[in-house]
């Protein structure tokens, strides 16, 4: 499939492949991948800016991947908020023209002023300059954005409709200090808005706060427009243009929070204290969005309420401005810029590094998972109702009631369950098991997942794909799982455990459980820092360790010896409620298959095995399986990964015993529900005997 693509200005280079938005002939937008040939065509592609070339294509339509589960990245729906209509990958590329226009100059603009502050300012400044003066937030790195986001803050990084307020005060104020008639000011004001709205990137709190800043001064000179009126028309504007648009998150918090100022108006004007005041347009803003913030990240900061009292006047009124100056400072000939820049870095870094400090401190996240429909309506009907309340300054015993009603059930919703689940996460070609036991009186994990990486060129390493960041956690904290009892590493291989580090940063752990011997392997190091940090005390367990939760009664059957070799020295956790029993056997072989059944006779009659290494043709013997009689087999193995797992042979052996299986890589994320006397896999019903 050929074709000519444009290049938007929506893309990003990252190690050997750039992605991002081009349409075609017809200005339909797609998504595309390329995978870069060579170190000298990355940096020509790094080195100019992209929007409005047009190039001759060759690819490839393809679908998007299925979400691993129910709460991870879900690529159909991205398109969808993009309005882009599929995946072209990308096989060949050839420059054609560049198709000039006023959004294209404007963007050329952008990418050179990006280019200039990279040049200009500090390391540690350019990231937060980038985000803060032109919209770019890519640079800005992972730590530095979970801490804003456990304090509530993130929201700084974003040009808003404050920093669009600063931006134009700073304009007409400099104008009219330069003696420009006021009228003069105005129009120049209206002209350089926009343009400053696509050099910030087009964001649509940035759209938003424009066009209702706009209006609002062309109203000045007939009938003045009131401010609700301005952002209707600022929201039907945008939706007719890109009705795509109401899809994307920032869409949707931008102009929900600007609604809650505008009709909160007249109880905050009536706060006399500063403070006060602003703590309540804090208040008001969260308190509107807090149950889409529930439905798109699972989580909500608690200390945003006090820590954006201060963070806010810090970043708009400090901050803020000294990187309008020192931007402007480093176009001067004079040096003056590295001056400032000698006493403003020790500065930022000392507030970088108290917010680091502040963000450690525990419990400052809620996490009460994904609402439903119905818990969103009633959580907008008990915020509604609480805001009418403030508004008629009802007592306060009121509006906390009103307010911890959906709050309640909300928090206690996973927790209602009296079965025993088990989820098999889909990490990709690695093991990750989730075990809520009834009620969700405590949460075991076995192994985390992670990626086998391989050497290769400095230039084609990129921004490093996390399974525990961005497949464990969003599963976790979109079922409401703020915390881990037990975590179980079955041994050290990279696909069982390198995502634990990445969990621990993230999820509170009490304790960890290991095969002996297993943390002189090269890969636990870094769990091992993360655990000593956030003093988690971690065990090595063996056969015959056994404890029981309420009624469900757990059996450590393998190892034996504290010599680690490998595979075979797997943790092997047997599992037992009720009439329900599960095995689950990490990357265990057949030479520790043989050894288990000898050393346990009787075993058999499992409902539920976790087959040992992904289904590998070294693991499932048939006489391990014959004597196991499973209802229910999991391989866990990444969909049409370079190993063949689980192999076919295996798979034919299952079969021959009229055995069932499932694979994750096939299926997504499979969730086991342990009934009295049936399991519940996801919409199969299987009887236990």
């Amino acid at each position: 499939m050929t074709g000519i693509y444009t290049w938007t200005h929506e893309y990003k280079v990252n190690g050997d492949k750039i992605r991002g938005l081009m349409k075609d002939e017809n200005g339909r937008k797609v998504y595309v991948t390329y995978k870069l040939s060579s170190e000298e065509e990355k940096h020509i592609f790094e080195s100019m800016p992209l929007e409005g070339k047009r190039f001759l294509v060759e690819g490839e339509m393809v679908e998007p991947k299925r979400p691993q589960h129910p709460y991870s990245f879900n690529m159909k729906k991205y398109l969808k908020s993009k309005g882009a209509t599929g995946i072209f990958e990308i096989h060949r590329l050839q420059y054609i023209d560049t198709k000039s226009s006023f959004h294209q100059k404007i963007s050329v603009m952008r990418f050179h002023l990006k280019k200039h502050i990279e040049k200009t300012f500090p390391t540690s400044l350019a990231p937060e300059a980038k985000a803060l003066l032109i919209g770019l937030q890519d640079d800005v790195d992972d730590e530095t954005t979970r801490a804003y986001q456990k304090l509530g803050i993130t929201h700084l990084f974003a040009i808003s409709g404050l920093h669009i307020a600063i931006f134009a005060f700073i304009i007409y104020e400099g104008l009219i200090c330069l003696r420009i008639r006021q009228e003069i000011a105005t129009i120049l004001l209206i002209i350089l808005l926009p343009i400053y709205a696509i050099v910030a990137g087009g964001a649509p709190s940035v759209w938003r706060a424009v066009t209702v800043l706009e209006l609002i001064i062309i109203s000045r000179y007939k009938r003045r427009l009131a401010i609700d009126d301005a952002l209707a028309i600022s929201f039907i504007g945008f939706v007719m243009i890109e009705p795509w648009v109401i899809y994307q998150v920032g869409f949707q918090l931008s102009y929900l929070a600007t609604v809650s100022l505008i009709y909160s108006s007249r109880f905050l004007h009536s706060i006399n204290s500063w403070w006060l005041k602003s703590f309540f347009i804090t208040f008001v803003c969260q308190l509107i969005v807090y149950p889409l913030l529930l439905y798109h990240f699972y989580e909500l900061s608690i200390s945003s309420f006090i820590v954006n009292l201060f963070y806010v006047p810090l970043f708009s009124f400090l901050i803020l401005p000294i990187n309008i100056v020192l931007l402007i400072l480093s176009f001067i000939p004079i040096p003056l810029s590295n001056l400032f820049f000698t006493v403003y870095e020790p500065f930022r870094l000392l507030i970088t590094k108290f917010t680091f400090v502040l963000q450690s401190v525990p419990y400052q996240m809620w996490v009460p998972g994904k609402p439903s429909l119905f818990s969103m309506i009633l959580a907008y009907v008990s915020v509604l109702m609480a805001l009418y309340f403030i508004d008629c300054r009802a007592k306060i015993r009121y509006i906390v009631l009103v307010l911890l009603i959906p709050v309640f059930l909300l928090h206690f919703k996973g927790k209602i369950n009296p079965h025993l689940v088990i989820s098999f996460v889909d990490v990709g070609q690695g093991d990750c098991i989730v075990i809520e036991l009834p009620f969700r009186k405590k949460v075991y994990m076995i192994d985390t997942g992670g990626v086998l990486r391989f050497q290769q060129e400095e230039w084609k390493e990129g921004t490093r794909y996390e399974v525990g960041r961005q497949v464990v956690v969003p599963y976790l904290k979109g079922k409401g799982i703020s915390s881990i009892d037990t975590l179980i590493l079955t041994h050290a291989d990279s696909d069982h455990v390198e995502g634990a580090e990445e969990i621990l940063k993230e999820i509170r752990v009490r304790e960890i459980h290991v095969t002996p011997s297993s943390l002189k392997k090269p890969v636990m190091n870094d769990l091992m820092v993360e655990a000593k940090i956030q003093k988690v005390p971690i065990k090595e367990q063996m056969a015959g360790n056994a404890w029981r939760d309420g009624e469900v009664f757990f059996q450590y059957l393998w190892p034996f010896d504290t010599d680690y070799e490998g595979n075979n020295d797997s943790l092997v956790l047997y599992v037992q409620h009720g009439h329900f029993h599960a095995l689950f056997t990490g990357d265990l072989e057949k030479e520790g298959e043989q050894e288990l059944l000898s050393l346990y006779p009787t075993l058999s009659s499992i409902d539920l095995l976790k087959a040992g290494h992904h289904g590998s043709k070294t693991s499932s013997s048939e006489e391990f399986i014959r004597q196991l009689q499973p209802a229910i087999t999991i391989f866990c193995a990444g969909e049409n990964n370079r190993f063949g797992h689980p192999h076919i042979e295996v798979v034919e052996r299952f079969q021959r015993m009229g055995l069932k299986t499932f694979t994750t890589g096939e299926v997504g994320t499979i969730e086991i529900i342990a009934k009295a006397l049936e399991m519940e896999i996801r919409t199969v019903t299987i009887t236990i005997d």
